[in-house]
């Protein structure tokens, strides 16, 4: 605002003098002032923005060519660059696009329209004006697609033009803002701006336009550089994906650059899209020759080229992403010849090698060469898997130079590798060695693998000091002691003795490795705390006893009492653990496949493990009714149950609340029926008769047919539940005499008793389903043995049903029974209890009453003399029983109980008066004793009869 309207007059003092003399008290003095509007000020604080008839620059560039107009033209262009060069508000950019783009149709005809377009490019780089915050939605669908316009201006065949495009779409990334304000506009977001590249698709457009700038080195390197900015977005990474950007890319990384750029730009852009986009398409799309190549041949060139810092780097984002594409088996890495070069680069520092590609070089302790040497150690294990390179390993002998770190730490030599450095190569060598050794194993035999692993599992477990850092993945919980190395080492054994090869085996077994296991198994039993990695030490050591000692009578004897106490001591184990998280339930299914395959079918081990009460602990272990291990202990029990001593164990056992092991297996029978869904009444008993057995699964599932040589649903439903095991333990402890069942256990065990023919009539419906399904008519002899079979099962069903209904009823009535005694003996309780009340009230009546006492005297002598016989004999010397003067009402004797005195106070009828009078020493307590007073055995006038 001018100051003659932003500001009040100043008057001179003269001026105020007369104001102030002239006005009175009450005259107040009137001030105009002027009412100061955004737009004054937006005039006072910037430029004012001016505006221009857009539609008539469109119309006129759309008129046909004549004479002049060409001039006109760009005259009027170079008005509009002029009026816009603070900016381009968002309601005319869809205008400014739309000159643009007829101006760049122009160039090849008309090349005077070049600058202009290159102009407008220029200003599009400054942030865009919005006049209200609502613009940018208003505007937000034309001006999407108005930004999709620049791709195409990538296809006008000009360099100049080209690379400003690209300087425009990188600028929207790093747009500064504008040095001067704009009256009455507001800067637009580079937010924005990037968000209408994305939705304009202007990455697909771009990508797709890609091959036309093969020829110029600059154009591309731009190009790149702005795809680079494009691909930080998820967007527009999947709109790069959709135009093939990835093999573009990478195909042309080996072309000649001096600069260096396109290299880095190019590997910087894959990186992007493996991370912001889908990796199996990206995989897909490098997946062929062409790329393979470019990628070996960068390589190559930086592993035995690359000097500097960047070029290291550099070559281990190539493996890397090299390492991400081996992972899809149809990649043609060796027929690129790239797996061989590869093979070489992981083994030339361990395995001296003659050729010349490798020659002369050597690793640095830098960190990028470390880090190459875990990364080619990584792809190893990435190109194992496709098993024609099998062969290569062979010829790079890749197991001799992973061997070479299978020993202890050298202290005293000097090694290329600091101490910590060595100590993660180590690891990871020994986990490439558990991935690799299992698929060449005459190379493993040919090194004395066995031997080199047991020699470096002894280096573990001795008392030697050994400071290892524990650093990286590998190294996780071994800091300062050798649990780590231990962990691995014991991985690359269980690999080899999981193969089955009995020259492994053999080997193993002749060098002691069963005693030797056994031996870490007791230090790390007795002496290691319970640590995760520590667990899953004994856990494997316990997976490669079982696959040495398996099937194998003399390597069980090996294996002898000592791992027995050990399998013994791993079972104890406290039911809480298996929440803790640290693998208590992994040891416990390898102890348990121990036992089955270390234990099992040797005699004297099998008694050794009853004496020993093992039998006892494996039913504790599946009284707790975990899932996941009652399938393999009910397994073990079926085969310790052909030994005859394990029945009196089996019926001796008792768990909780005095449980029998017949209850236990018939309570986890009934509990496997209710998650199966076997239908079953509330007593337990059968409801359907053709289908005792049949599951919710096996119901719900139509019958499909089958090849005969593929199982059916019937049998693959005996391994996938526990009844078929606890109908074999069952049946081998007879049936009977299992001691412990209620009745309700006896109705479950009918149906159990005949499981097996329930089975197999459940199978014979099943064929006779399938027979129907595929409309086979069979001969009328199958025909009728088929409904033999069907028939003869049911009657079976039915039968039980009866037994079981027999059983169902008797208890019944045996409760009943049962009710009826309990009814009479509380009755005749509460009769004595009545009667004893009534007896207590009249003793009561006669004590407080006299004419009561007097009555029930007369009663009772009236009873006496009924009671005396009316004739005596002669001779006869009769005496009296009465007592004269006792006024008292019960039978009388030499002793008379007087209970008026309460028990608490006496102590008893026996207890001592002295001890009686220190405890309660006052008037009307205990008894006293009076001296001077005899006291005769018998009263002088009482006679007896």
């Amino acid at each position: 605002m001018s100051s003659s309207e932003g500001t009040l007059p100043v008057r001179s003092p003269e001026a105020s003098g007369r104001l102030k003399s002239s006005v009175g008290p009450s005259h107040i003095p009137v001030v105009r002032l002027k009412v100061v509007t955004d737009t004054d000020l937006g005039l006072a604080q910037g430029v004012q923005f001016k505006t221009m008839d857009l539609n008539s620059i469109i119309q006129l560039l759309q008129e046909q060519p004549r004479d002049g107009l060409e001039e006109k033209q760009l005259q009027s262009v170079k008005m509009m660059v002029q009026c816009y060069q603070n900016g381009f508000p968002l309601r005319d950019l869809v205008q400014i696009f739309k000159v643009m783009s007829l101006c760049s149709e122009k160039i090849e005809e008309q090349p005077g329209f070049l600058d202009s377009v290159c102009e407008i490019l220029k200003l599009c780089r400054l942030p865009f004006l919005k006049k209200k915050t609502s613009d940018e939605n208003i505007y937000a669908k034309e001006i999407s697609k108005a930004v999709a316009l620049l791709g195409d201006l990538i296809k006008v065949p000009n360099s100049e033009l080209r690379i400003q495009l690209c300087k425009c779409i990188v600028d929207f990334y790093h747009a500064e803002p504008l040095k001067k304000q704009i009256a009455g506009y507001q800067q637009v977001t580079s937010a924005y701006k990037i968000q209408m590249i994305e939705s304009g698709a202007l990455a697909e457009t771009l990508v797709l336009s890609w091959d036309l700038l093969q020829a110029e080195l600059l154009e591309k390197l731009w190009l790149l550089k702005t795809l680079q900015h494009l691909s930080t977005s998820e967007v527009n990474c999947n709109l790069m994906i959709k135009a093939q950007a990835a093999n573009k890319i990478c195909s042309c990384l080996n072309n000649p650059d001096p600069s260096g750029q396109l290299l880095f730009r190019s590997s910087e852009i894959l990186w992007n899209l493996l991370e912001k986009s889908s990796k199996e398409e990206i995989i897909k799309q490098l997946s062929n020759f062409e790329c393979l190549l470019a990628l070996k041949e960068v390589f190559k060139n930086l592993f035995t080229k690359g000097y500097r810092h960047y070029d290291r780097q550099l070559r281990n984002d190539i493996l890397v992403i090299t390492t991400i594409i081996a992972q899809n088996p149809g990649a043609p890495m060796i027929e690129s010849g790239f797996t061989r070069d590869l093979i070489l680069f992981a083994t030339f520092n361990e395995v001296k090698s003659q050729d010349p590609l490798v020659k002369g070089l050597k690793l640095s302790n830098s960190y990028e060469d470390f880090e190459l040497k875990k990364l080619l150690f990584n792809i190893i294990v990435v190109l194992c898997r496709d098993l024609p390179t099998v062969q290569i390993l062979i010829e790079g002998k890749t197991v001799e130079a992973l061997f070479t770190y299978v020993k202890k730490t050298e202290r005293h030599k000097v090694i290329e590798w600091s101490a910590a450095q060595h100590e993660e190569l180590q690891l990871h060598a020994i986990a490439t060695l558990a991935s690799v050794a299992p698929l060449l194993i005459d190379d493993y035999l040919a090194c004395n693998g066995n031997v080199r692993i047991l020699m470096f599992l002894e280096w573990c477990v001795n008392e030697e000091t050994f400071f290892s850092q524990g650093n990286s993945f590998h190294g996780t919980g071994g800091r300062g002691n050798k649990f780590a190395q231990m962990r691995y080492t014991v991985r690359l054994l269980r690999a080899m003795v999981s193969l089955g090869n009995d020259t492994i085996n053999q080997d193993l077994c002749s060098h002691g490795a069963i005693k030797q296991l056994i031996g870490i198994l007791k230090i790390a039993v007795s002496k290691l705390k319970e640590e995760a990695i520590v667990l899953e030490i004994k856990s494997d050591i316990l997976l490669i006893l079982s696959g040495i000692c398996e099937n194998h009578n003399q390597r069980k004897e090996t294996f002898g009492t000592e791992g027995v106490d050990i399998i013994l001591h791993l079972m104890r184990v406290d039911p809480k653990k298996f929440q803790s998280g640290l693998g208590h339930n992994r040891l416990l299914f390898s102890t348990l496949d121990c036992l089955w395959c270390c234990i099992l079918g040797c005699y004297s081990l099998e008694d050794y493990f009853l004496e020993k009460e093992g039998i006892f602990l494996l039913l504790d272990l599946l009284a707790l009714n975990q899932k996941n291990f009652c399938n393999l202990i009910l397994g073990i029990m079926v085969e310790f149950c052909d030994n005859p001593k394990t029945s009196v164990h089996v019926n001796t056992w008792r768990g909780k609340k005095d449980q029998t092991a017949a209850n236990l297996l018939i309570k986890l029978w009934r509990e496997e029926e209710k998650d199966l869904g076997v239908k079953r009444d509330n007593d337990g008993k059968i409801i359907d008769a053709k289908k005792p057995l049949i599951t919710k699964f096996q119901e719900d599932q139509k019958v499909i047919p089958m090849p005969a040589s593929c199982p059916t649903t019937s049998i693959m439903e005996v391994s996938e539940n526990i009844r078929a095991k606890i109908y074999a333990v069952l049946g081998k402890l007879d049936f009977e005499n299992l001691p412990g069942l209620s009745a309700e256990d006896f109705v479950t065990l009918c149906i159990i008793h005949r499981y097996l023919d329930f089975k197999t009539g459940e199978i014979w419906n099943e064929i006779n389903e399938e027979v129907k399904a595929e409309q086979f008519r069979p001969i009328s002899a199958d025909k009728e043995i088929l409904e033999a079979v069907t028939v003869a099962s049911e009657n079976i069903g039915k039968m039980v049903a009866a037994l079981q209904n027999e059983m169902v009823e008797s208890q019944r009535n045996q409760d009943m029974h049962s009710e009826q005694k309990a009814y009479i003996k509380i009755h005749a309780t509460n009769k004595q209890k009545d009667m004893a009340n009534k007896s207590w009230a009249k003793f009561l009546t006669r004590t407080s009453n006299a004419k009561a006492l007097k009555k029930a005297k007369k009663l009772q002598e009236k009873a006496i003399e009924s009671s005396r016989p009316n004739e005596y004999p002669q001779n006869a010397i009769i005496h009296s029983t009465d007592i004269k003067g006792l006024n008292i009402t019960v039978p009388t004797g030499q002793v008379i109980t007087v209970e008026s005195t309460p028990v608490y106070l006496i102590g008893g009828p026996l207890a001592d008066t002295d001890i009686a009078l220190k405890r309660l020493p006052i008037q009307g307590g205990a008894l006293q004793r009076v001296k001077g007073i005899k006291i005769e055995d018998k009263p002088k006038n009482y006679h007896g009869l």
